[in-house]
């Protein structure tokens, strides 16, 4: 046996050849592997950690203007859709009030006197017309006696006078009977311009009373309160926000070397920070923002300079969340989170399909019983037309 075979470090060795070959296969092996996981796993999903929860913040401001008396919502707090949450003082509103009720009813007085003026014009006419007739009648007599010499010819022409007087006096009588009846003919007295502007003015104070108490639009917690009692507010003047936590989502943030394989409707887990990997959300794309964030920023980028280095953007994908999921285990507006994506379903678009005609949010908090003010309004004419 030679000394080169006999040596276990030599290069031909069996026992060398042996874990060369070992490790070879083994490299083939994890190699052989990482194709088949992805292949099998990951070309068909893609997956970032720059995904933040999205939700709506619901701003609440007044719609008049008011010193805050009462709070009733405070950070952190569930309210309900309708649910007080400011009050203002409601001295001011209470005067515009009557004010407006005092202006509704001397406007229907007047028109009411207007409308009686119609006939007082008419008796006028009528005045004048005989007056006219009276003149007439006492020139016709005069005429034949100026002939005989009876009567002279200055009481003549003062006759002449007095009855182109009269025709005068019926000439402005009719037009003013004319101009009284074009101002209230074809309306009821109730029903003059004159007094809808004046009812529209008494529900315009009777709403603004109304909107002395500020309600929550819809169901959630309070947050970013800025309101505080006794501060003197002006409308839409923002005082605190309500979030619905039950409706939320999860902006994405991909590359933009990673959107050409994202359609909408493609399945989606999540992973909260909050839970960590215990917790797993399922989810679905539903449309593809319209922009990068970089374009859609405050100061958005300027690449027409000398210097220029380029930057790979992302674009926000929106990712829905299963409302289910959501009540067992809540997230909150900002948290961090890690998205997978399944693009292995290539059947949707990558453009969202035109809105449905339907509101995608709507809130009935907002609308005032303005029956009950028109029959306020109807009150308030009645007792002074009578």
């Amino acid at each position: 046996m030679s000394t080169e075979n006999a040596n276990p470090n030599s290069l031909n060795s069996p026992k060398r050849r042996a874990v060369l070959a070992g490790i070879t296969a083994a490299f083939l092996l994890a190699g052989a592997g990482y194709g088949a996981w992805h292949l099998m796993v990951g070309a068909r999903n893609i997956e970032t950690d720059n995904a933040y929860v999205g939700g709506n913040l619901v701003n609440v401001s007044a719609q008049v203007a008011g010193s805050v008396v009462e709070i009733r919502g405070d950070e952190t707090q569930l309210v309900q859709a309708g649910s007080e949450l400011v009050r203002l003082d409601p001295a001011d509103a209470e005067v515009a009030l009557a004010q407006a009720e005092a202006r509704l009813g001397e406007a229907v007085r007047a028109q009411r006197e207007r409308y009686t003026g119609v006939a007082q014009y008419e008796a006028v006419v009528e005045q004048r017309r005989v007056t006219l007739k009276t003149a007439q009648d006492d020139l016709a007599r005069r005429l034949p006696l100026a002939g005989e010499n009876i009567v002279s010819g200055e009481d003549v022409a003062h006759a002449r006078q007095a009855v182109q007087d009269a025709r005068a006096a019926v000439d402005v009588a009719v037009k003013q009977l004319a101009a009284a009846r074009a101002g209230v003919s074809g309306v009821a007295p109730g029903e003059h311009p004159a007094v809808l502007a004046a009812r529209a003015d008494y529900m315009a104070a009777w709403l603004a009373a109304r909107r002395n108490t500020i309600s929550a639009p819809v169901t959630g917690y309070v947050a970013k309160r800025s309101v505080q009692v006794g501060s003197r507010i002006t409308p839409g003047a923002p005082l605190l926000s309500v979030v619905p936590l039950d409706q939320l989502w999860v902006d994405a943030n991909f590359k933009e070397s990673e959107l050409r394989d994202i359609r909408i409707g493609q399945p989606a887990t999540i992973e909260a920070d909050i839970y960590g990997d215990k917790v797993v959300y399922h989810g679905e794309v539903v449309g593809l923002g319209a922009g990068t964030g970089s374009a859609f920023s405050l100061l958005p980028a300027q690449n027409a300079t000398g210097n220029w280095i380029k930057v790979v953007q992302r674009v926000p994908v929106r990712i829905s969340l299963d409302p289910k999921e959501l009540q067992a285990h809540p997230l909150r507006v900002g948290l961090s989170t890690t998205v997978d994506v399944d693009i292995s379903k290539q059947e949707g678009g990558v453009l969202g399909a035109m809105a449905p005609q339907a509101p995608a949010y709507v809130t009935q908090v907002l609308n005032q019983p303005l029956q009950q003010a028109k029959l306020a309004t109807d009150a308030i004419v009645e007792r002074n037309l009578h």
